[in-house]
């Protein structure tokens, strides 16, 4: 089965992920809009990504795993409102590829990690001592977007793999 695990938002990313192991993770595409040049997904590109992973795979052995976001105390209107549209953008291209999609609150696949109340950096320690072999990947602070998207990834596998 093949698990596309996203961190939505613009600094996001999304990860591939097959039997248990790490096929490719890719930050999340973007482009600037306006004339401040602002930040925002790239749907197309986005849709491309996905596209070319699932070409030789079976859409029903593909699963959509999404960290179910919301707004937080203290974020500002208009980062909620981009951050929303971001999530709704990848709602809408998972729907029209016609792939299942499963939702899954930070907190619960933090908890399964015992990565509640860490430091942010926790997930990228947590994610090279699962798959070291990755570890070059996830070599910048950075990079905790990947490990965040690789652990949702994980976490999926691991419990669904559990209800067998």
């Amino acid at each position: 089965m093949l698990i596309i695990a996203i961190d939505p938002g613009i600094s996001g990313s999304i990860c591939f992920f097959e039997d248990g192991e790490i096929l490719d993770v890719i930050e999340m595409p973007t482009m600037t809009e306006g004339k401040k040049n602002k930040k925002q997904v790239n749907g197309s590109q986005i849709y491309n990504e996905i596209l070319k992973k699932i070409k030789l795979t079976d859409k029903k052995n593909v699963r959509v795993i999404i960290e179910q976001v919301s707004a937080m105390p203290g974020q500002g209107v208009t980062s909620m409102f981009n951050f929303g549209q971001s999530f709704g953008i990848l709602k809408g291209i998972c729907s029209a590829m016609q792939l299942p999609m499963f939702f899954v609150r930070p907190a619960k696949w933090k908890k399964y990690f015992n990565l509640i109340n860490s430091e942010k950096d926790a997930s990228r320690t947590k994610a090279i001592e699962i798959f070291p072999y990755f570890s070059s990947n996830l070599a910048k602070k950075k990079d905790t977007n990947k490990a965040d998207a690789i652990l949702i990834a994980s976490y999926y596998y691991e419990t669904f793999s559990l209800d067998k």
